[in-house]
Order: structure tokens, then C-alpha cells, then sequence
């Protein structure tokens, strides 16, 4: 026991180094992960690792699906939700049976179902060390979250798909059985997550100023999402991912600040350790898979998967090409369609509501409101070939291959063979592809958005948000929790102090000088909380004062230096 325990300890460690000095190195963390656990097998004493895959998939997979859905913008999943899902299935489905029908090739004895099975496994990308290495560089958040997106929903096509070919080794399967069964398992996939994600977030919101239980209770939605679905025979990864959805999107509206910066801290440091923790299982188990294959079949082995991922590349880079002609089609249709939808909803504004019909009045013009973003948005937004070639050669696997590989049948003719070419396959795409892909970035050229024009929304959205304390705060109706007006000197200081930044609000966000007053002030204001901090430390060693007393002004130093360093 002590030894998996400092085997725990030895991995967590390793990962931090990792993440600190792969942005460092220029790397994505992920690449060098396989390369550590890789050289760590070598070592001499280095134990026999095996993690069986169940507990890959049922464990591991729900909370880095949840921690990744949960950042995801909905409104971006949603003006993107096509070419999520033609990456999503489409791809995945072109990939399976392409490789599939290569492997077939290759192998003839395995059969069609066994080699389909296994180009199932290969054909997801995992878009960590995608999003990871276009985050750093800057690119442009939509290309970021087509890749979050696709690599949220392309696991439960994988495994669906899966289920399939194996049952075919041993049965017949018609393809309107198969259809219907990826029906049933998205459909009910969505219900379940759907119900989970609402009644989680209804839960926790009765519950506000507790972080500990709300903390508590985020932690086991994954898999109250992932194991009912599974258990209907049902897609638990996309239960999963819905539940992640519709958490973070009502987060804003059901959850204190509070919940909400310590739920972001928890579940990005489980995301970190988990998914780190996968890619250095991944290297750290390669020696043995490799020593599962006869000695007079590893060439042949590694030949295959480095065909197989050749295909995978070309099919991948073929995919994008009519993908990337439907995006530029619907930039160009949205530029057209820009000016008619701008006169209607002014001929809609102008024409104001009709007597009684006020509420429905609002909910036309809410939904002409993000029609308009919308349709902006993709007249503004539109990817290039440019961005396609990024898209295309974001095509690293990761998570769901090295687990699902690992469930083929035991009884599967030339089952070591099959899982070596999985692992071979991942490790070549998260090597090659993954170590390549900044250079990739960097020789086309691609930026993300204009740091000034980021500035003036930024400054845009402020304003309105300043706009709404003042309309607060000048409303007759403002009032204390319990009934009792506010002091009118009070109202009148905040109400100058408002104003002023909003009339300064501009100029504040976009003028970057160090010297300007704000820059002082956040400058000051954080030396005075290292001040502080140091008569609190002095405060502590002489013993002067209770412990709770210090722990209170600990917290209070604490929620303060969290502001001026946000």
C-alpha cells in the first residue's frame, strides 16, 4: 500500500513540474507527460503498471468531461453546435471505418467487426493539448471552442460505435439497429443529464453560503449524470457533458461569487491532475504493452499504427476542407443577411408593443437581440483555410483511447497487436502533432482577437454594468433588506462615486499607461496588503492574540489581496 501511495505522491509531483515548465519549454504538457512516463518505465525497480480500463472510463473520464463542460461558453457551443457535430460524429464515424477498413487490410484474420472496433478507439481526438498550446498563443477563442466542443462530444460517438463492433464479432448487427441504438443513447444521454444538471444546480443554490457542501455536492455530479445513463445503456459521456453545460451557464444566475471562484479553483486543479495523470500512464505503460507482443510482431505492430495514424491525418485534413467551405459560406450569408435583419428589427422597435402584449413584446425583442449577435458574430468571426489547417492538425488522442483499447475482448484474435497499435497511435499524434502544432500555429500567422478592440468591449460592457448601479441607485424604490431606507448621505457619496467611474470608465479601460492613477492605486493597494500581511505573520509569532481572532483577519487579508490580484 505504501508503495502505490508514494507512486500517487511521485505522479501529483511530476505533473506540477510538468505544467510549470512545459509553457516554459514551449510545449504542451501533455507531450512531455508521455515522454516522462516513457522514461520512468526504464528505470530499474520501476513496477508493472496496469489501471484496468473501467476505471478509466467510469472514474477518470466523467470529472474531465465536467470540469471542461463547465467552462464552456453555451452561448459559443451553441452558434458552433454544426461543426461541433459534424467533427463530433461525422468524423469520428469517417475515421472508424476508414481506419477500420485500412486495419481489415492489414489484418485479415481479425475481421471486420475486431478492426472496426479498434478504428472506433482510435478515431476521437482529445483536444487537451489542442486547447492547451492555442490558448498560450493566442488563438482565436472560436477555433478554441470548436476544439473544447469537439473533443466534449466526440467520446460518446467513439464508445457508442465501440459497443457496436463488438458486439458484431460475436452477433449480427443491421445498420438501422445500429442507427437506432446511437439514437437512444444521445436522446437518453441528454435526458438524464438535463435532469441531473438542473436538479444539482436547484439543490446547491438552496444551499448559498456553504462552499464546503456545495464543493461537496459538484464533486459526485459527474457520475450522478455518468453511471444512471450508462446503467439505461445510454451515452453517460454525453449526460455528462449536458450536466456540465447547464451547470456553468446558470452558475452566473444560482451560485454566490464565492461558489463560483472556489468551484473554477477545485475543478481545474482535479481537470489539471486527472487528465496530466492519463498521458503519463499513457508512456508509463507502454513498455508493457509493447512486451505483450511477440518479439517477431512489434515492427509489424508499429507499422501498422503508424499507417493508421497517417490515415487518421488524411482523413482528418480531407474532412476539413468541405467543413471549412460550409463556414466561409455561412460568413458570407451572414454579411448579406446583416443589413435586412438590422431594418426589420428597427421597423420591430419602432413599431413598439400592442396593449396587453408587453411580455411577449420583450421576448420578440430579446430574441431578435441574439439573432442580431449572432448573426454578427458569424460575419465576424468567420475561420480561414488558416484555421482549418490548425483544425486539422489538432488531431492528438489521449483519454478515451488508451481506456477503451484496453476493453477489447480478451478472447479478440491478436488482441495485444490491436492495443499496441492504439497506444502507438496516440503517442505518434500527441508527439508528432502535438509537439509540432506551435510551429504550425506560428508559420500561418494566426492571431486571435484584437487586443484593442478586446479593450473597447471590455470597456463597452463595463459601462452597461456601471449604468445598472446607477439606475439602482437612483430608484425611488431602493430600500435596506429589511424595509428601512439607506442614509441619504450614504446614497449620495456612492451615487458621485459611480458616476465618476462611469464617466471615466472608457479611458480607464483602454489606456494602458503604468503611470496612470488606477495602475497606482492597485499598485498601492497590493503593498499595502503585503503590509498587512507582515503584521499579521508578526501578530502570530508573538502569541498576543487568540487564534480564531487571527484567523478572521487572515480571511480578511486574503478576500482582500484576491481583489486586486484577480
Amino acid at each position: 500500500m505504501q508503495e502505490w501511495a508514494l507512486l500517487a505522491v511521485t505522479a501529483v509531483l511530476i505533473i506540477v513540474a510538468v505544467s510549470y515548465f512545459a509553457p516554459k519549454l514551449g510545449v504542451a504538457a501533455p507531450v512531455l507527460l508521455v515522454l516522462v512516463g516513457m522514461a520512468c518505465s526504464q528505470l530499474p525497480g520501476a513496477p508493472h503498471l496496469f489501471v484496468e480500463p473501467e476505471w478509466i472510463l467510469t472514474i477518470v473520464l466523467p470529472p474531465i468531461l465536467y470540469s471542461a463542460a463547465v467552462n464552456v461558453p453555451v452561448v459559443d457551443f451553441r452558434r458552433d453546435f454544426r461543426t461541433i457535430g459534424a467533427l463530433s460524429v461525422l468524423l469520428v464515424v469517417v475515421s472508424a471505418f476508414g481506419t477500420g477498413l485500412l486495419i481489415w487490410w492489414l489484418l485479415p484474420e481479425i475481421g471486420f467487426a475486431a478492426a472496426l472496433a479498434l478504428g472506433a478507439v482510435i478515431s476521437p481526438p482529445d483536444a487537451v493539448a489542442a486547447t492547451s498550446i492555442g490558448k498560450r498563443l493566442g488563438l482565436p477563442p472560436r477555433l478554441v471552442t470548436i476544439l473544447e466542443g469537439e473533443g466534449l462530444v466526440n467520446d460518446a460517438t467513439a464508445l457508442v460505435l465501440l459497443r457496436t463492433a463488438i458486439v458484431a464479432i460475436t452477433a449480427s448487427v443491421t445498420f438501422a439497429g445500429a442507427l437506432g441504438d446511437f439514437a437512444f443513447a444521445v436522446a437518453v444521454g441528454v435526458v438524464v443529464g438535463f435532469v441531473v444538471g438542473l436538479v444539482s444546480v436547484w439543490v446547491r443554490s438552496r444551499i448559498q453560503g456553504q462552499p464546503v457542501l456545495t464543493t461537496a455536492i459538484s464533486f459526485v455530479v459527474p457520475f450522478l449524470a455518468f453511471i444512471p445513463a450508462e446503467e439505461l445503456h445510454a451515452s453517460g459521456v454525453i449526460s455528462v457533458v449536458v450536466a456540465g453545460l447547464i451547470t456553468g451557464h446558470l452558475s452566473a444566475r444560482k451560485f454566490s461569487a464565492h461558489d463560483r471562484l472556489s468551484e473554477r479553483t477545485n475543478w481545474r486543479t482535479i481537470q489539471l491532475l486527472l487528465e496530466n495523470g492519463v498521458f503519463l500512464l499513457m508512456g508509463f505503460e507502454l513498455t508493457s504493452v509493447i512486451g505483450a507482443v511477440a518479439d517477431d510482431g512489434v515492427a509489424r505492430t508499429l507499422l501498422i499504427g503508424v499507417l493508421a495514424t497517417v490515415a487518421l491525418v488524411v482523413l482528418r485534413v480531407t474532412f476539413m476542407i468541405p467543413t471549412i467551405a460550409m463556414l466561409r459560406r455561412q460568413q458570407r450569408r451572414a454579411d448579406e443577411f446583416t443589413s435586412k435583419l438590422d431594418s426589420f428589427v428597427d421597423r420591430f422597435l419602432a413599431r413598439g408593443p400592442q396593449p396587453g402584449s408587453e411580455k411577449r413584446y420583450d421576448r420578440g425583442v430579446r430574441a431578435l437581440q441574439r439573432k442580431q449577435a449572432d448573426v454578427a458574430f458569424y460575419a465576424s468571426e468567420g475561420l480561414s483555410w488558416r484555421g482549418g489547417a490548425v483544425l486539422a492538425w489538432s488531431g492528438m488522442r489521449g483519454v478515451v483511447t488508451l481506456a477503451a483499447a484496453q476493453t477489447l475482448p480478451t478472447d479478440l484474435a491478436h488482441r495485444d497487436e490491436l492495443i499496441l497499435i492504439a497506444f502507438s497511435v496516440a503517442i505518434l499524434t500527441l508527439v508528432v502533432q502535438g509537439g509540432s502544432l506551435p510551429l504550425v500555429i506560428r508559420w500561418l500567422g494566426i492571431r486571435g482577437n484584437d487586443e484593442e478592440h478586446e479593450r473597447r468591449e471590455y470597456a463597452r460592457l463595463a459601462a452597461e454594468l456601471m449604468t445598472a448601479s446607477r439606475t439602482l441607485l437612483e430608484s425611488s424604490t431602493l430600500c435596506r433588506e429589511d424595509g428601512r431606507p439607506f442614509d441619504d448621505h450614504l446614497l449620495e457619496q456612492t451615487l458621485e462615486r459611480v458616476v465618476a467611474m462611469s464617466e471615466g470608465i472608457e479611458k480607464k479601460f483602454l489606456e494602458q499607461d503604468p503611470d496612470r492613477a488606477l495602475h497606482q492605486r492597485l499598485e498601492l493597494q497590493r503593498m499595502m496588503t503585503d503590509a498587512q500581511q507582515s503584521a499579521l505573520l508578526d501578530a502570530r509569532a508573538s502569541g498576543t492574540y487568540a487564534s480564531h481572532t487571527l484567523e478572521r483577519a487572515q480571511n480578511f487579508i486574503d478576500s482582500q489581496s484576491a481583489r486586486f490580484t484577480a
